[in-house]
Parts: structure tokens; sequence; C-alpha cells
């Protein structure tokens, strides 16, 4: 590089960096896969290449906590959750740079999950170890499949992009009884947490009065912990005069966290409208997107955080909330920012105003003036998506290598990004 001292400059955007307190038109340089500088101007002479986002929103890598990309598993057969995604296909065209895969590997799969997709990605992909050892979609409500020492072992083990454990697929309708106690999974899976020194996600289905909602946040769960899916129909979020439970608030004050978890069944206007309305917003959004549901009512984690901003969050919120409090929820506070040092995930987005509409999951839609779209994806330094081509030249403009007819053997030249 010699004296220009960025490789890259995103310059003249709306750079929004919570953590950092900044929202301003700023340039961001990058060197070496790393924020260099954030300031007002960079000298364009500075660069080896310069991309003006002038009409664009900049800010840190999204971090969407509730995933499933274990795809391929070890253990994959009849009955078996297989709907997982592929996170670079998925993710990277919508500003996603970081992803939690939630709990689809147990203690039995996640080594092989960590050598067959975690190491071969460019998103960036944790995990929760889910409490059942066999992973998501065996029988997780089985009280034989619960084996705390493997669960609080393994995370252990691969601590540097195990997060947590989780626990799900409660069982919903049959009588408890001894193999499918109401609180064993729960009960486990925090045990689990204490054993590796780390959170614990719950996805719930309350069944009152053995178990219910408000003991769940209340006494079960230790402060960090993470209820996942919080507007879900099954939970009593909203009472009968349409004002936010007094428990949820008293929840949060105990230090247990919610998270907004869209997924294909577990977002609904009638709890996250009103919720937000009052001033009860997710401490993190998150999409559950798999297989599943991508194609509707969640497809992307921006559609989600859109969702949110025609609720009635702010944008600055909305990015706060999709940046710093995910690096929070999982313990990475590396992430989530644009500071100087830090690894330069970045996402440029633009806000299109316009009429559009989102549905939940419960078939009902949401009007809104505006929406989030993303124009351009960096992960540590690297253009990984981009909508618009803003990095190239017009293709009058291209350079010499542009113009021959090709020969065998010959190779594009892209720019600056190889």
């Amino acid at each position: 590089m010699g004296s220009i001292p960025f490789d890259l400059v995103l310059k003249g955007g709306r750079v929004i960096d919570p953590k950092n307190n900044l929202d301003q038109v700023a340039d961001v340089g990058i060197r070496d896969g790393k924020i260099a500088e954030v300031k007002v101007f960079i000298d364009r002479d500075q660069a080896s290449h310069v991309v003006d986002v002038a009409e664009f929103i900049v800010t840190p890598g999204l971090i969407d906590i509730h995933v499933h990309a274990y795809t391929g598993r070890l253990n994959d057969g009849p009955g078996l959750f297989v709907a997982s995604l592929n996170a670079d296909a998925h993710f990277l065209n919508s500003g996603v740079t970081t992803c939690v895969d939630t709990g689809t590997a147990g203690a039995d799969e996640i080594a092989h999950f960590r050598e067959s997709v975690i190491e071969k990605a460019t998103t960036r992909i944790l995990a929760y170890v889910n409490i059942s050892k066999p992973g998501m979609g065996t029988p997780e409500q089985t009280i034989n499949n619960f084996d705390v020492d493997a669960a609080g072992g393994s995370a252990k083990e691969h601590q540097d992009v195990v997060v947590g454990i989780k626990t799900a697929h409660y069982w919903t309708s049959k009588p408890f009884d001894d193999n499918h106690p109401p609180w064993e999974s729960v009960e486990k899976a925090v045990e689990a947490g204490d054993v590796c020194g780390m959170p614990v996600m719950v996805d719930f289905w309350p069944r009152p009065p053995e178990r219910s909602y408000p003991d769940l946040i209340l006494k079960k769960l230790r402060p960090g912990d993470i209820h996942t899916h919080v507007f879900a129909r099954q939970f009593p979020v909203i009472d009968e005069d349409g004002n936010v439970e007094p428990y949820m608030q008293e929840a949060r004050d105990r230090g247990i966290w919610f998270d907004l978890g869209h997924g294909a069944a577990s977002f609904w206007y009638r709890n996250g409208a009103q919720a937000i309305a009052q001033g009860f917003v997710p401490d993190s959004i998150s999409t559950d997107l798999h297989m599943g549901n991508i194609r509707g009512p969640v497809i992307s984690m921006l559609d989600t955080m859109s969702k949110c901003l025609g609720m009635g969050m702010p944008l600055d919120e909305v990015i706060y909330r999709s940046t710093v409090t995910p690096a929070q929820a999982i313990h990475r506070s590396e992430l989530g920012s644009l500071a100087v040092g830090a690894e330069a995930d970045v996402a440029v987005l633009e806000y299109k105003r316009g009429e559009y509409s989102f549905q939940d999951c419960g078939y009902t839609r949401l009007d809104v003036d505006g929406i989030l779209d993303c124009v351009m994806t960096l992960r540590a330094g690297k253009i990984e998506y981009e909508r618009d081509g803003l990095s190239v030249p017009p293709w009058e403009d291209a350079p010499e290598s542009y113009w021959p007819v090709a020969e065998s053997g010959d190779k594009i030249e892209r720019y600056w990004r190889e």
C-alpha cells in the first residue's frame, strides 16, 4: 500500500453507529479488513478505492441472533429438523454479517456443524447448543435426551463459536408424564448454562397452571437469559385492556432478555404493535429464518426491521437493536460497531419511502410508508454483496483488461476486491 492509508473509503453516507453515539454524514476508511477511521472528510487520494454512498445509510453489519444455518446435518433423517438454509446465500444480501444458529445442533452434532458449515462460511456463524443431545427435530422434550454435562461441556469446548444453550419445541398439548415433565427442559438448559457460563435462549409454550409464562420469566430464567418469539400469539403480553402486562417490565428489570424471533408463526401485530406503542420494544430484533419461512412471512432481517419501523420504532433504535444489543446478548461486545480497529463488517442500506405492506404470522397486514433495503454488505472489509455496482466503473470507462476478446484461461479482473 505504501503511503496510501486506506484500501477503501465509503464516502458521504449517513453513518449510524449507535454503540459510538454517531449519527452524521461521514466517511468510513477501511484498511486490512478493519475499520481504520470514521471522520467527516477523508481525502480521496488517501484511498486505493472510493465508493460514493452519499444517498445511503452506513451501519455496522447487522446481527441476527435467531436463525437455522446447519445444512447437511450429521444425523439428517426422517423427522429431523432439516430446513436450515445457506447463510451466505440468504444473509449477506440483507446486510447481515453475523448470525447465530439457535440450537439446530446438540452436543452430538456441534463439532460437525463447526467443521462442515461454520468454518467454511463467509458469514460469521455462531451457535447455541441444544440441551437435547441429538439436536433439533429429535424428541426435544423427552427427558432421556437432556444432557447437562454434554451440552455445557461442548459449549465450553467450542466457546469461540458457541454463545449459549437452547431449549425449544415444547410438549404443547399431550399430558405431562414422567418422560415429559413441565419444566425439565428449561431447568436442564439453565443448568447447562451454569456449567458453561453462557446464557440460555428459550423457545417456550406456556401451559398454565403447571407451566406458566410469568413463572418462566420471573422464576426459571436467570438474568441475561433470552426469551425468543416474545410477540408470538401464545404469550399473554397484552392484557384485556390492551396494556402491557406488568410482569413483562418486572422480568426486564431483573435482566430477562426479550428477542423478537419472528419465525413462521411467532410474530403477531396484536402483541408487537401494542407493546411497542407503549414503549415495550424487543431487546433484539431477529428473524428465525429457515427454508420454511424465507418466502414469507419473514423473508429477511431487513423486512423484520422494516416492520419494527412501521410499528413506530425510530430508525436509530431499530439499528441499535439489530447491532449493539444482539452483540450484548451473545456476549460478543466487539461486534456491532464501527469503532476503529473493529473488523470491517458494514451494511450500506437505503431507506425507500413509499407505500408498502407487511404480513404477520396471523395473516394480518401492516401498512407502512418506507422500508429498508440493502445496497452493499462488507464482511471483514470485502464487498460480499452489491446491489448497484457502486464499486466498479461505468462500462465505458472500464480498464484496458476489460476490452479484449477472451482467450482460454483468461481471468476476470474483479477490480479491488480480490
